[in-house]
């Protein structure tokens, strides 16, 4: 028995070292996975699958569907270049799609592909009426002249900008005095008539920019209306403001009324009741504030009224959608480190409405991070954990029991060693309980010291919690020796309103204070080696690298910062999105009585006590947090005599979007903890 035992013992460790580990490339073998829709009849479920060609540097998209019931995806399109799903036909069952700025047609099963539209200029974010005659979509209106050959004509090989106002650019690209505009027209037989822009000559967006999509503008359900999202200011004023609206267009009549008016914050995602007699949406009260609590609030056309439903629950919404019925509202919220599914229930009456008629139906250490639809008393989701990235996945609305539907990564994931997630429970400076995150190697032996990495979250408002991202990817650190820990420190949605609000303000205080705890917590474990400490991060978590390296006191050995602010004067005078500034820093620094941000919460003012290796990434077209940030921190280590490497990336936003890139940015951030670490 005892030899049994043995061998079984030597089998099950051979077993284990046997398995793979994750590696950057195999990273990005992964399928990306993303539901479209359910269709008419509650039976399929339509997804689509991005993978990634490295030699080509770029991702291919496909379209495929599954029984609710599950079994073997079928595949739906080949042809090289992304589809996107638009309509299901209730009658037909046909499925009509995008496809390189044209509309297609085919059977649900892929076959009878035929091509719908031929517009020069290509179509985007469309959506089909109800009745199936008209159909709306966006494209780029030129309205203000703002480059050379426009302002110039006969100069025609000039190059130049002419600006008057604020937002000169955004995200990663500079204005060009073209806006993006909701046009509809008729629809007959793939024929698309005369198209009319129902934003006219107006200097605003919708879709908004940079990051709206078709949610922005849907169809009232009798087809009367395009509802539609905007936030219609323009220059200094829309650089400052977050107050979108959501406006209703009439078709007969042309008038265009806004829905919201009054609310100041952000109103979006729009989405009728299946009868049309509500609308809900998604808003936030306070102008500036981007990271508001997030409400559902519900527009009733009989009595006129809107009710706010969510207004007395602690916490703040992510994504909702109606129930099939009208009877029931879902939506996704952070808490308590992981995002879940929750139910309104007790519709009927708003006037009694009571958040007692909120529930939590999923639970577990993973994320519901969307809703793709519903089929039966079933929910179809997509889902994620810091091992597996998205899967679409059932949830049964009556028990909460999550069953997954695909298993697009399964042949990756069953030869993979996985990492240990553990929960973890730090006591912070000022008494509060804080969750953290902590991720082991998969090959985790206690008896051993490892190098331990704390991460910093961006956002600085974004929930910390069961995501999967295929950059800051906790499964790859793991896979490389290292323990990781990640902190919901003060700021993040999911452990209730004034946790999550009291980061505004306060950047370099309590939230800084939080990271500190955590690592000191965690250096207390024998496995942990404490003279082998780092710290990374991207965005806030940049700046919070940048601040740690200031005020650590010898506590970490080296740290990587992404994207982060370094200096708060410099960021406020070349940011775009001013509003970010304005709520967080306090405003600008020239007034008379400046804002103490500026001296207690920039790192720049702490850089005296820099002493530490540190790796600087920077993206060369980021105009949120612009390449002087980076540029200013990696020259001030270098003249420090600082072991500093600066990894510059001049064709990355804010983020790390090409596929070789990410793979450089990956293969040269291990190489860097190794080297220092």
């Amino acid at each position: 028995m005892k030899k049994a035992l043995g061998f079984g013992l030597i089998l099950s460790v051979c077993m284990v070292q046997a398995q793979e580990k994750m590696t950057p490339e195999l990273l990005w073998k992964l399928g990306r996975v993303s539901g479209e829709m359910v269709t008419t009849d509650e039976k399929s479920v339509l997804f689509s699958v991005t993978q990634y060609n490295m030699d080509e540097n770029k991702g291919e998209r496909n379209l495929y569907a599954i029984p609710v019931t599950g079994g073997s995806p079928r595949q739906l399109t080949t042809e090289a270049g992304g589809e996107s799903v638009v309509h299901i036909g209730a009658q037909t069952g046909r499925i009509t799609y995008l496809y390189k700025g044209q509309l297609w047609t085919m059977n649900a099963d892929g076959s009878g592909k035929k091509q719908l539209t031929d517009e020069k200029e290509g179509l985007s974010n469309v959506r089909v009426s109800p009745d199936g005659k008209h159909i709306l979509f966006s494209k780029e209106v030129p309205i203000v002249k703002v480059h050379s050959t426009d302002r110039y004509p006969e100069l025609k090989k000039s190059d130049a900008y002419v600006f008057d106002d604020l937002n000169y650019r955004h995200w990663d690209a500079w204005e060009d005095g073209k806006f993006q505009h909701i046009f509809y027209a008729e629809f007959n037989n793939g024929k698309v008539g005369e198209a009319k822009d129902i934003m006219k000559d107006e200097p605003y967006d919708c879709p908004q920019m940079p990051f709206g999509g078709s949610e922005d503008a849907i169809w009232s359900p009798d087809g009367k209306f395009i509802v539609y999202v905007s936030k219609k200011k323009f220059g200094k004023d829309y650089a400052q403001s977050t107050n979108t609206d959501i406006y209703f267009y009439d078709l007969q009549s042309g008038r265009t009324t806004n829905l919201t008016e009054g609310i100041m914050g952000y109103d979006t995602n729009p989405a009728f009741n299946k009868s049309g007699s509500r609308m809900g949406w998604l808003s936030m009260d306070e102008d500036g504030y981007e990271s508001d609590k997030n409400d559902v609030l519900v527009y009733d056309f009989k009595t006129l009224k809107t009710h706010n439903l969510t207004k007395d629950w602690d916490g703040t919404v992510a994504s909702w959608r109606w129930s099939n019925d009208g009877s029931k509202i879902y939506f996704v919220a952070a808490t308590k480190g992981t995002e879940q599914l929750f139910e309104i229930s007790g519709l009927s009456d708003l006037n009694k409405f009571s958040a007692k008629n909120i529930r939590q139906v999923t639970k577990g250490q993973f994320d519901i991070n969307g809703i793709v639809g519903q089929a039966g008393g079933q929910l179809i989701v997509t889902r994620t954990d810091m091992n597996h990235a998205a899967e679409l996945y059932k949830v049964d609305l009556k028990s909460g029991v999550v069953n997954q539907l695909t298993f697009v990564n399964k042949s990756i994931y069953d030869r993979l060693a996985m990492s240990k997630v553990e929960e973890r429970h730090v006591k912070t400076t000022d008494g509060k309980d804080m969750l953290a995150w902590v991720i082991y190697p998969p090959d985790f032996d206690p008896a051993k010291k490892y190098p331990t990495l704390l991460y910093c979250q961006g956002g600085p408002q974004s929930a910390l919690s069961q995501f999967y991202s295929f950059r800051w990817n906790f499964q790859l650190m793991a896979a490389n020796g290292y323990i990781v820990i990640a902190p919901n420190r003060r700021g993040m949605p999911g452990h209730g309103v004034k946790w999550n609000e009291e980061i505004s303000g306060d950047w370099g205080g309590q939230p800084i204070r939080d990271y500190l705890s955590a690592i000191d917590d965690i250096a207390k474990e024998p496995y942990v080696d404490k003279n082998r400490l780092g710290a990374v991060g991207a965005s806030y978590g940049g700046y919070s690298v940048y601040m740690l390296a200031g005020v650590h006191e010898n506590r970490f050995k080296t740290f990587i910062a992404h994207d982060g602010l370094f200096d708060l004067r410099s960021w406020y005078g070349t940011t775009e999105e001013l509003w970010f500034a304005n709520k967080d820093i306090g405003g600008p620094y020239w007034r008379s009585n400046p804002p103490a941000s500026y001296k207690n919460a920039s790192p720049i003012e702490h850089a005296d006590k820099w002493n530490t290796p540190i790796m600087i990434v920077q993206g060369g077209i980021d105009y949120r947090v612009p390449v002087e940030q980076g540029l200013e921190a990696f020259q001030l280590a270098q003249l420090k005599g600082i072991k500093s490497r600066l990894l510059y990336l001049p064709a990355e936003n804010h983020w790390v979007v090409g596929a070789q890139n990410a793979i450089v940015w990956q293969r040269e951030f291990f190489k860097w903890l190794k080297e220092t670490l």
